[in-house]
């Protein structure tokens, strides 16, 4: 019989989850007295006792270091708090897109999720954990406010200390609890299995597996980044598709993703992209961490910018049979990623819709089914066959688009910016920027562009002329609950179609990140290098906003 105690504890004032859930480094939850335990329990509080009592939840995480650690805390105090079941993937290790399959085909009435997605892991690295609601979707903001004020006046937490679950061996174990009616329950699962059976039911199976292991089959080379995905990877590409064990690298997770930063872009998968370039793989992706980001490139290493992704994706849907049987219902994007895809949904009649950066605002446009492809420039692009990004099926679907179209990505992208024209995309990032610098720099930018003298305005550089259409602070009406978000970040929009945006993506310990996006549309000059092509814009944005002399930078620390 084991023992339910109740712990006193203090609150500590800093646990706001964001739309990401609550990341710091690990030295904060191990070094802090009950950090994790307060808010595990602030999640668990928040959820209605009577909704609580008896229930399963669904656990996993990307196998960053501390994740087993968290993941037995978690089961203990599950268990003191009257959840009846827990489903965790084996080892503790579920992909992101996992969790949310698992939430929704088990009825759970949600999830947590061990992830600082694509941050750096080790002992020294960060930390995360975001609470996913019964949809399968991160928490909107109602709820992760109720958690925040919940452990803003915590004073004890529920636990089971003498509660240890075996993390490696796959099926149910029981455990007798003091006071309880019902033993308590902890499957340990195959979650590669029910997210391969639910891709099963998305893609073309046998069409993929002609592509990939077939008569001159497309080499393809695939990155895990040492995270998540990589039993993923290795399970449904290599073994059911075909694919050579090759094709498949960095796939076994590691506490500390191998040293390397998990994160799936050109500055970071330097793996991918070097042995990409010397064109013997026709086809190459890494993922993030925890399996919900993606990158596509093609032969030589030919880049697709996440903008152009989701845009080509969209152009090519009815490749994907999942939608030859459900239909579209509509597209949307985050405010900062390019236009690309207003193109094709205005040439489809298909309604686009335009939100905040945060994939909850996809989830809500799904749940009312209004929404059924979405993408952000930050690398994810999704389905409403969940309620995350899942970058292992933004490739099946590139794949799948590929085995129809019996094109390169290369020309299926050229082909693109033929008929639509092409939205040159960057993103500038100033990071540790000083706090108050950077919002004073965000607050006086604001004045000077929603003053009434600031919208037809011209900027001429070099032989290029901007005039400003439209000039604001992003806020978003959800269409299907009314609900206010203000304060998005900055816009300027041309009357060419070309925009630039300013975000506060966030703060931490080391400072305040400044995010700039360009946005330049060019219907006939299609090829072009995209830094020269953006260089006008690039101009423009820091001369209104004095980015340099306000914040002490000349330059930003990375480009995208």
């Amino acid at each position: 019989m084991t023992e339910v105690l109740t712990v006193p504890t203090a609150p500590y004032p800093d646990q706001r989850p964001s739309t990401n859930g609550l990341r710091k480094k690990v030295y904060v939850f191990q070094s802090r007295r009950n950090y994790l335990h307060n808010f595990i329990q602030s999640v668990f509080s928040s959820i209605d006792l009577r909704d609580r009592q008896g229930s399963t939840m669904v656990v996993g995480g990307d196998g960053r270091f501390f994740n087993r650690t968290a993941t037995q805390v978690i089961v203990q105090m599950a268990a003191a708090n009257g959840v009846g079941r827990l489903i965790i993937g084996h080892h503790g290790i579920m992909s992101t897109p996992a969790v949310s399959c698992m939430i929704r085909k088990c009825k759970a009435i949600g999830g947590i999720v061990l992830t600082a997605s694509h941050n750096p892991g080790g002992p020294d690295g960060d930390f995360g954990i975001k609470f996913n609601t019964a949809n399968g979707g991160p928490a909107n903001e109602a709820v992760t406010n109720k958690i925040f004020q919940i452990s803003r006046t915590i004073e004890e937490f529920a636990t089971c200390p003498g509660l240890q679950v075996d993390l490696t061996t796959m099926g149910k174990q029981t455990f007798d609890l003091e006071n309880k009616f019902k033993p308590f329950t902890v499957e340990i699962v195959d979650s590669v299995e029910s997210y391969a059976n639910m891709l099963r039911n998305i893609f073309d199976f046998a069409a993929l597996k002609e592509l990939l292991s077939g008569k001159n089959h497309f080499k393809i080379r695939l990155d895990a980044l040492h995270g998540a995905v990589g039993p993923y990877v290795r399970r449904i590409l290599c073994v059911e598709l075909g694919c050579p064990a090759s094709s498949a690298i960095n796939c076994v997770p590691k506490e500390d993703f191998g040293g390397q930063h998990p994160d799936p872009n050109p500055i970071y998968a330097t793996d991918l992209v070097d042995s990409m370039r010397d064109g013997q793989y026709d086809f190459g992706a890494a993922f993030d961490a925890d399996g919900d980001q993606n990158m596509i490139l093609g032969k030589h290493g030919f880049f697709v910018t996440p903008s152009d992704s989701v845009a080509v994706i969209a152009d090519n849907i009815f490749c994907i049979p999942y939608f030859q049987h459900a239909g579209v219902r509509g597209f949307a994007r985050t405010m900062p990623t390019s236009a690309a895809l207003d193109r094709v949904a205005k040439a489809t009649k298909i309604e686009l819709y335009e939100t905040p950066t945060a994939w909850k605002f996809f989830g809500n446009l799904m749940d009312a089914g209004m929404l059924s492809l979405c993408g952000e420039e930050s690398f994810g692009t999704g389905g409403d066959h969940i309620r995350e990004k899942d970058g292992l099926w933004a490739v099946l679907a590139w794949l799948s688009i590929l085995a129809t179209r019996k094109k390169s990505v290369e020309d299926l992208v050229k082909d693109h910016w033929l008929k639509y024209g092409r939205n040159y995309f960057t993103r500038y990032d100033y990071e540790n920027v000083d706090i108050d610098a950077a919002c004073e720099m965000m607050e006086d930018l604001e004045i000077t562009i929603t003053d009434k003298t600031f919208v037809r305005q011209r900027f001429a550089v070099e032989d290029k002329i901007y005039q400003v259409e439209k000039a604001d602070s992003f806020e978003y009406a959800d269409p299907v609950d009314g609900t206010i978000s203000r304060n998005q970040g900055l816009r300027i929009i041309f009357s060419d179609g070309s925009r630039i945006i300013y975000r506060l993506s966030g703060t931490s310990f080391d400072g305040a990140t400044v995010q700039i996006y360009l946005d330049s549309y060019e219907k006939e000059h299609v090829f072009g290098d995209a830094q020269v092509m953006l260089a006008p814009l690039a101009t423009i944005a820091l001369k209104i906003s004095q980015l340099h002399h306000r914040t002490g930078r000349t330059g930003p620390s990375v480009i995208i």
